[in-house]
């Protein structure tokens, strides 16, 4: 596995590109759509919560199918791309209509969020776990993989920005009749269709500028396959098992399913904090969400320095462990009348600088994350002969998508459980009881986030450091020179 040239900025720039996408598309998922179908349509937040959770849960098992898929594809346009192009048009077709349901009542409104939930999803799936994994395709270089992994982080943060700019300062903007503009139900298809059309862009341009790095890939052995998708379940089944065995993987999986458990929960009621329990107006509303991926992009500057300091395992404890932070101790403060207080520019302020702290730190363990789970895969081919980024990255993502389901499954029982009164007409803290929001904060903040703790515990396992990658690194090389001298 000889070392290759670095990347021009350009390719590393396009790549990331296409994560803008699932950047949008998971902006608009967790701002807005529990919000929309729970408090604008008056779905029940059990069965809003139901339909989201059921489709992630879906997309979490088709995850690991497109990584296997993909792991041992061939095609003259490469193993990665072909599913990359598929995704395209149908993920934009079944984003727009999600949020355009031209049915009303609970039970036409639950199947028509499910199943639109479930395509796009879906389709953004096709294109996700091979971007993903072609990621760490890209280079063998143990820093230059966390700059790749920087990219796609800064741009699929970018992407989520995007969704707050559009959002607050654009369809649901203050107006005289909707003060609070995230109850403008007529906002929401042409929203969703603006969207559509900048993810469908972006996935195009990435999938067409990195094509021309393909040749340069490793593809593997054997006949050109064809889909066979129960062999590829039973396949994906035997790989996903195997991915387990190691060791560093398999705690870091652990720990992701409780990280991912907590960000599902905190997606799902984090515009109903900032409608009911700090009251902050519309316009208030863009500078708070704009502030976390604004910490995020900033923050992703240094974690290649920090991975070069102090390793990797330690910016992903640090990095967990700051985000837990900066979600109890504001609700916590609030909650004994340390805090400022609503309604007043001290609060908003303060809350952005929190967000924005927030952002920086735990960017630290996103992008450090995706970079360690390529040095696992480099580990798992020393031990197997296999090239399997595919599945790896898949089933991080499988326990990210299956738990942040439960999450939003856990967050709208929730809701029902503390009777919250849903309905476009309850639009302030005066519409709810006072009781009632501080248990909506108690849950969002430390019963939540507490949950930290166990992450970073399964975190200290991770074993697999510079010295150890860089011997990895050199077996490789030298067991590809013994193929090619054979083949010779």
């Amino acid at each position: 596995m000889p070392t290759r040239a670095p990347l021009s900025f350009a390719t590393k720039f396009c790549y990331g590109l296409g994560q803008a996408a699932e950047g949008l598309k998971n902006g608009a998922f967790g701002i807005f759509l529990m919000f929309y179908y729970n408090q604008v349509l008056g779905l029940p937040g059990t069965l809003a919560g139901m339909a989201v959770g059921i489709a992630l849960v879906f997309d979490a098992v088709t995850d690991p199918l497109a990584g296997s898929l993909s792991d041992n594809w061939r095609s003259k346009l490469g193993r990665r791309h072909p599913f990359m192009y598929t995704a395209i048009l149908p993920m934009a077709m079944g984003f727009y209509l999600l949020f355009a349901p031209p049915v009303a009542g609970d039970w036409p409104l639950f199947f028509w969020l499910l199943t639109f939930a479930v395509l796009t999803r879906g389709a953004m799936t096709l294109f996700h776990v091979p971007h993903t994994a072609l990621g760490a395709e890209l280079s063998d270089d143990f820093e230059e993989r966390t700059t790749i992994v920087g990219f796609r982080q800064f741009l699929s943060t970018l992407g989520g920005l995007g969704v707050v700019l559009i959002g607050f300062g654009l369809f649901f903007a203050s107006t005289a009749q909707y003060p609070q503009g995230q109850f403008n139900v007529d906002a929401y298809a042409p929203f969703a269709l603006t969207l559509s059309v900048l993810m469908a862009v972006v996935m195009l341009v990435s999938a067409m500028v990195t094509q021309r790095e393909v040749p340069r890939l490793r593809q593997p052995k054997g006949p050109v396959q064809r889909l066979n998708p129960w062999d590829a379940l039973i396949r994906m089944m035997g790989e996903t098992v195997d991915a387990l065995r190691n060791r560093s993987f398999r705690w870091m999986f652990i720990g992701i399913l409780v990280v991912f458990l907590m960000v599902g929960v905190d997606g799902a009621l984090g515009l109903y904090m900032n409608t009911f329990f700090w009251e902050l107006r519309s316009s208030d509303l863009m500078y708070f969400f704009v502030a976390s991926p604004v910490g995020v992009m900033i923050g992703a500057l240094f974690t290649r320095r920090l991975n070069r300091w102090f390793d990797k395992k330690a910016p992903v404890v640090w990095g967990t462990a700051w985000w837990s932070a900066c979600q109890i101790v504001p609700v916590v403060l609030r909650i004994y009348d340390l805090f400022p207080d609503n309604g007043t520019p001290e609060l908003l302020w303060t809350l952005v600088v929190i967000k924005f702290v927030q952002g920086a730190g735990v960017v630290q363990a996103l992008v450090t994350f995706g970079s360690m789970v390529a040095d696992i895969a480099d580990e798992q081919e020393l031990k197997s002969g296999k090239r399997q980024e595919g599945i790896f990255f898949a089933a991080s993502s499988f326990a990210n998508k299956c738990t942040t389901g439960f999450g939003n499954i856990i967050a709208g029982i929730a809701l029902d459980l503390i009777s919250w009164p849903r309905g476009a007409h309850i639009q302030s803290a005066a519409d709810v009881p006072a009781e009632t929001i501080t248990t909506l904060g108690v849950l969002y903040g430390p019963i939540v986030a507490g949950f930290a703790v166990v992450c970073v515990w399964c975190y200290g396992h991770y074993d697999l450091t510079r010295e150890r990658h860089q011997g990895i690194v050199l077996a490789l090389a030298r067991r590809q020179k013994e193929e090619e001298g054979e083949a010779a």
